[in-house]
């Protein structure tokens, strides 16, 4: 194999345990829910016997204790307590530790005493279940099953199935033929037959059900102690050969009628796994691909050559789809993202001793895959912060007229190109004279500096700023948010917070869609070139030479009947050139705030694969990165928030002049 094979395993063993996670944190809101104890014993199970199937002993036995136990829930023997779900969550984090080899044996015999302690604390509520579940099994049982049409497509096999209920002890076995199409509609992978068994011996209920685990939940199964009324007379075949050929001699008028051969079935829905690393290099060939494109693209513009502008625009037909299938591709929903922080509200609830309830909405949004991983420690930050900072203890909630539980809500929805991620709770609210003191204290403002809330909750996002009473394992050291605004602000995005004394606060996030590839508008200042990401485009406007030297004082123009501020990115930049004739006045906007950025000219949209700049030109305001254009050369892309955050003062000094 030219993949290895334990790297396949650690792969699929990490699918399982989020699959058992979240089973686990389900069945953490809906203890007496058997779906639920069944979903995370199958994850279990499996687990189990692939680690054991690639080597990893350790891993097999310790699942096989925290297996037993649930099976043991299953059976009715031990009812499902929180307590016991907290308890195989941290074996859950241990068994990811043992699938990567680096698990203290001591930690996993600490996690086993708990387990058991819980399984014992738990065995008292779970007598009667118990007794009341067992079933006696000393004759046998009589069974009917059919398994659903998919079964063999999906890898189920059926003799396996009949093999290992034969193992369990002395079996009658007959097939039942009166679902089975006729043959010009059969499809050959499909399974249509469904099979009575008879097992006779000291056999348990649970041990049949334990067969079929995989597929219980698809399948109809029918099982009864033998001396019960028989399930219906099933249709024997006791000739199988000549049941298929009776099957093809009656099928083949038919299939003649038809014309020929019946149609063939539609194809399974394949997923190929593939390498993170892969697509990124993808994604930079495709970005090469554009550039080039480009460049063809002003060639033939320049010459009179029919066939190079056919050929160019189909070119450029083409690298536009694949530029969008590879958008495509790298896209995932925020699903992915939001279900890893049910663990962590889990985890808070018991370290805080809150009672805290997580809500999210917008699950289906898609951003870049790239983006969703640079955002998970962002959001564990401010999490972490609204449950131990904002929410108060439940018997403050209630002395506050609140309910119990507090709540922080998730959500994600996609504005333009960008998506905005708000985190909100229903907590006590920033406290204003505490951030304001702290301020002060660590001269950040002047005492008495009047301050709006979006500057004063600005604050928080300084290094070493924390207004927490003392520190605790979740925070009040001082770091934290400023990792978070530093890491949004790399990713092109920016941040908001506001607030409401006893009501709680809202942290909003505003992230672009991608960090590849975007949709741009070029154009020039002075002699230069440059790049404003197209989504952040309000609308374009004419500012003649006289109304530029007519605003001269006050940079200031009404957009129905708003003032809006404008920045003459000629004087920003130095460019030492005289304005052009009839300037333009390209409106951008981030968020509420819009600003006017004065060009001397509108070039057009343009497809701009974003470069990085370098570590020299990186803390350089006004640019978030550059991109090279058909000709060759280089054009800076502008940062639109930086121009907006540069404007806002202006606009606030000259509101104050007029």
């Amino acid at each position: 194999m030219s993949e290895d094979p334990t790297a396949t395993f650690r792969v699929e063993a990490g699918e399982l345990l989020e699959q058992v996670e979240q089973g686990l944190l389900d069945l953490g809101h809906r203890l007496g829910d058997m779906a639920l104890v069944n979903a995370v014993f199958r994850g279990l199970h499996t687990l189990k016997g692939s680690g054991a199937m690639f080597g990893f002993d350790a891993l097999a036995a310790f699942t096989h204790h925290c297996e037993s136990a649930f099976d043991r829930v299953r059976k009715g023997e031990v009812p499902a307590t929180a307590e016991l779900v907290s308890v195989i969550l941290s074996a859950r984090d241990h068994m990811a530790a043992l699938v990567d080899g680096d698990a203290p044996k001591a930690e996993g015999d600490a996690i086993l005493a708990r387990l058991a302690a819980a399984v014992d604390a738990a065995r008292g509520g779970g007598a009667g279940a118990a007794a009341s579940a067992a079933v006696p099994a000393a004759q046998g049982w009589k069974m009917f099953f059919r398994l659903p049409a998919d079964a063999m497509a999906n890898g189920t096999n059926p003799l396996m199935l009949l093999d290992e209920l034969r193992d369990l002890g002395e079996a009658e076995v007959r097939v039942r033929t009166d679902a089975l199409p006729p043959l010009s509609e059969l499809i050959p992978n499909e399974c249509h037959l469904g099979w009575d068994v008879t097992l006779r011996g000291d056999i348990s209920r649970e041990a049949i059900e334990d067969v079929f685990i995989f597929v219980m939940d698809d399948m109809t199964l029918e099982i009864a102690p033998l001396g019960d009324e028989a399930p219906a007379e099933p249709v024997v075949v006791e000739d199988a050969p000549a049941v298929v050929a009776a099957a093809i001699e009656a099928a083949a008028p038919v299939a003649a009628a038809a014309g020929g051969p019946p149609a063939a079935a539609q194809p399974a829905v394949e997923n190929v796994r593939v390498p993170a690393e892969r697509l990124d290099a993808l994604m930079d060939r495709v970005g090469e691909l554009v550039i080039a494109q480009s460049r063809l693209s002003q060639l033939a513009n320049n010459r009179h050559d029919l066939l190079l502008r056919s050929v160019t625009e189909d070119i450029e037909r083409l690298a536009g789809e694949l530029r969008d299938t590879m958008m495509v591709l790298r896209m995932v929903p925020v699903s992915s993202l939001f279900g890893r922080f049910r663990r962590l509200i889990h985890d808070l609830a018991r370290e805080t001793g809150k009672s805290i309830e997580l809500q999210t909405s917008g699950e289906t949004t898609e951003v870049d895959k790239t983006v969703i991983e640079r955002l998970f420690d962002p959001l564990v930050h401010i999490i972490r912060n609204s449950c131990d900072h904002g929410l108060e203890a439940p018997a403050d909630r209630l002395a506050a007229g609140k309910s119990e539980t507090g709540l922080v809500k998730l959500s994600a929805h996609q504005a333009g190109g960008e998506v905005l991620i708000t985190i909100v709770d229903d907590g006590r609210g920033i406290d204003r004279d505490r951030v304001r003191a702290k301020g002060e204290a660590n001269g950040l403002i002047e005492p008495g500096q009047q301050l709006a809330d979006e500057e004063l909750f600005g604050l928080i996002f300084h290094p070493g700023f924390s207004t927490a009473a003392q520190v605790t394992n979740l925070s009040g050291r001082g770091v934290g948010m400023d990792v978070v605004k530093r890491t949004i602000e790399s990713l092109r995005g920016s941040i908001s917070v506001t607030s409401e004394a006893g009501k709680g606060s809202t942290i909003t996030l505003r992230i672009p869609l991608t960090l590849a590839i975007i949709e741009g508008l070029l154009v020039r200042v002075g002699e230069s070139r440059y790049v404003l990401p197209l989504s952040a485009v309000e609308e374009c406007l004419e500012l003649s030479l006289e109304e530029d030297l007519r605003s001269r004082g006050r940079s200031l123009i009404t957009l129905r009947d708003r003032l809006v501020p404008f920045v003459r990115l000629r004087d920003l930049f130095g460019t030492g050139t005289r304005p052009d004739p009839h300037q333009k006045i390209v409106v951008v906007a981030t968020g509420r705030e819009r600003v006017g950025l004065v060009v001397d000219q509108i070039i057009g949209n343009h497809q701009t694969v974003i470069k990085s700049l370098s570590a020299f030109h990186r803390g350089v305001g006004s640019f978030s990165g550059a991109t090279i254009l058909g000709d060759g050369n280089v054009a800076l892309i502008l940062d639109v928030a930086q121009l907006v955050a540069m404007a806002q003062p202006r606009e606030e000094t000259l509101r104050a002049a007029s």
